[in-house]
């Protein structure tokens, strides 16, 4: 197991450059599996406020938190901070195209606007708004209270499976999110040519890790029946043993 943590110095080096003037900030965070803390939060907020840097909080899969960690959201520690918000992850409604956007003041909030206008991505369907009513009713919330538990029952599953079929992949602490992030490297295989495999030879489709800038990880969706998991998990761990136990270094 592993996990990250901010890099707080190259924060404030980055903030000092005038040329950057926006922070965008994944709460929790994709793909790494992070939950921010308040503490790591507050201090964002601080160097970027001293900055002169805005910061836009995609905080997308912020129902989505694992046993013993809580989500903070952004805009309870900058109240001036763009927040974007949507049921779609959590109650799987992505079909159904609509987001929040919460930002406080009334110029930018106008700014905003006439953005998703010119973008026509402004309308929004009876069906994504009813949707969107029923994710935040309590029912909803007891029904998000169950999916967690069982995202977290198959999130153990994940780690006692490549635990016991394959102890070279370590896997990232999962916080938040349904996206475990896996370490490849000691196969010597680059992600994108063994996600490649994985989909044409054993018929599951991973995310390479190159598409969020490093080629050693693989990121899995878990959010799934735990039927369909075991399957998956069975041909992953079955085309990495044939494929690329000789390539360990």
């Amino acid at each position: 197991e592993f996990t990250y943590e901010m890099d707080f110095e190259g924060l404030e080096r980055l903030a000092a450059d005038p040329s950057n003037v926006l922070m965008l900030l994944c709460n929790p965070h994709n793909p790494a599996g992070r939950v921010w803390r308040r503490e790591e939060i507050e201090r964002v907020a601080e160097i970027c406020r001293r900055n002169g840097v805005r910061v836009v909080s995609d905080e997308i899969h912020c129902e989505l938190t694992m046993p013993g960690y809580r989500y903070v959201p952004y805009g309870t520690v900058d109240p001036s901070a763009v927040v974007c918000l949507s049921p779609s992850k959590a109650f799987n409604t992505a079909g159904l195209q609509i987001a929040n956007i919460i930002v406080a003041d009334p110029g930018e909030r106008k700014l905003i606007d006439r953005a998703v206008n010119i973008n026509e991505v402004c309308d929004v369907n009876p069906f994504g708004v009813e949707a969107l009513k029923a994710a935040y009713s309590p029912e909803g919330s007891e029904w998000l209270d169950a999916l967690r538990a069982y995202i977290y029952e198959n999130y153990c599953l994940l780690r006692e499976y490549l635990g016991r079929r394959l102890p070279q992949c370590a896997v990232a602490r999962l916080e938040g999110t349904y996206l475990p992030w896996v370490d490849i490297s000691k196969f010597g295989s680059d992600a994108d040519e063994l996600a490649g495999g994985l989909l044409d030879k054993a018929g599951v489709w991973v995310n390479s890790g190159s598409m969020y800038g490093d080629g050693a990880y693989l990121r899995i969706n878990i959010a799934c029946p735990r039927q369909i998991l075991e399957e998956g998990l069975e041909r992953i761990c079955g085309y990495i043993e044939g494929a690329c136990m000789n390539n360990i270094n």
